[in-house]
């Protein structure tokens, strides 16, 4: 779940910015962020750097004038952050962005990680580079204080609040030949919850449960969602299902919550995403303001994409979607 937290957001897109920048056409420079300069030779050094990883230079054969293209997005967009951490003083080093990887990967094999990124155009740099931008948005919500922290009494207040919706179903069912075998198992159940795996033990099969199982209300087989959502814990009951012969007996135990501790990942990360999402504006905000202009050698935006460009200066471009490039299959 952590590598598809990570490979997740590694999208990136182009939007048209209003505006017409200044007459900026020097054939040397591949990209103009205000004014600062991408030029050819960065541009190339960039490509085939990534392209001494054999796994990258596969993905990008065939496709080498998108691939410098999307190269130079991550480029421009690398420029962009920089302008955007310094309109809100955060700083984010290479150790903060290590941790974070660290947290994302969750004891995954990175070289597998990296490597599956690398068959989809994306570097390990570029990956580096993401996680630093995601950062940097994580600490300008936080200074501009428009999402609660990550400190213990926060997340333990969100937990209180989530815990109902966070509860599992802890869910048995057998299939007896008939409804005389489905009245006694459903007395025994009743009586002794604990009886389940004796029973189940006395009809194995295809529909039977040797064991009571957590699951989340939506695993519950559709056949059986009302049964479930309407007993009370410990309890069984009998229905016949369409296509199954015999009796089903169900047995709905007392709810599993996870614990604190099992859940803070996920609430560590719903935290960071609302950052996210809320710095989102903000960063817009900047980008806004920062003159782009893109050689047209390398292309034009259309329909959020840069495209081989057969004509003049480029109008403004911005290189939104705050990511490295295109997402690895999860």
């Amino acid at each position: 779940m952590q590598t598809r937290r990570l490979t997740a957001s590694l999208a990136v897109g182009l939007v048209a910015l209003a505006g017409v920048a200044g007459c900026r056409s020097d054939p040397s420079v591949a990209a103009y962020v205000d004014d600062e300069q991408v030029t050819v030779d960065e541009l190339q050094t960039a490509v085939d750097t990534r392209l001494e990883d054999p796994a990258l230079a596969e993905a990008a054969t065939g496709r080498e004038d998108e691939f410098t293209r999307l190269v130079l997005t991550r480029l421009v967009t690398e420029e962009l952050y920089e302008r955007v951490a310094q309109r809100y003083g955060v700083t984010v080093d290479d150790g903060d962005v290590r941790s974070r990887l660290d947290e994302l990967l969750a004891g995954e094999d990175p070289e597998a990680v990296y490597a599956q990124a690398a068959a989809q155009g994306v570097a390990r740099a570029d990956v580096f580079e993401t996680v630093r931008q995601q950062v940097v948005r994580q600490r300008i919500a936080e200074s501009e204080g428009l999402v609660g922290g990550l400190g213990e009494a926060e997340l333990r207040a969100a937990y209180a609040q989530q815990a109902p919706s966070l509860a599992q179903v802890r869910l048995g069912y057998v299939n007896v030949p008939d409804q005389a075998a489905a009245d006694a198992a459903v007395a025994a159940l009743q009586a002794d919850p604990g009886a389940y795996p004796a029973i189940a033990a006395q009809f194995p099969g295809e529909a039977t449960l040797p064991e009571v199982a957590t699951r989340a209300p939506g695993d519950v087989p559709a056949p059986l969602a009302d049964v479930v959502t309407d007993a009370a814990p410990n309890s069984a009951t009998s229905l016949t299902v369409p296509d199954l012969p015999g009796v089903l007996v169900v047995f709905v135990g007392e709810p599993a919550v996870p614990s604190f501790e099992e859940v803070r990942p996920d609430l560590e990360e719903s935290v960071r995403a609302d950052a996210d999402a809320a710095a989102q504006d903000l960063v817009a905000d900047v980008r806004a303001g920062i003159d782009v202009t893109v050689n047209p050698r390398y292309g034009v935006l259309e329909e959020g994409a840069i495209v081989p460009s057969d004509d003049g200066v480029v109008d403004l471009l911005e290189a939104g979607g705050d990511a490295a490039g295109t997402a690895p299959a999860e």
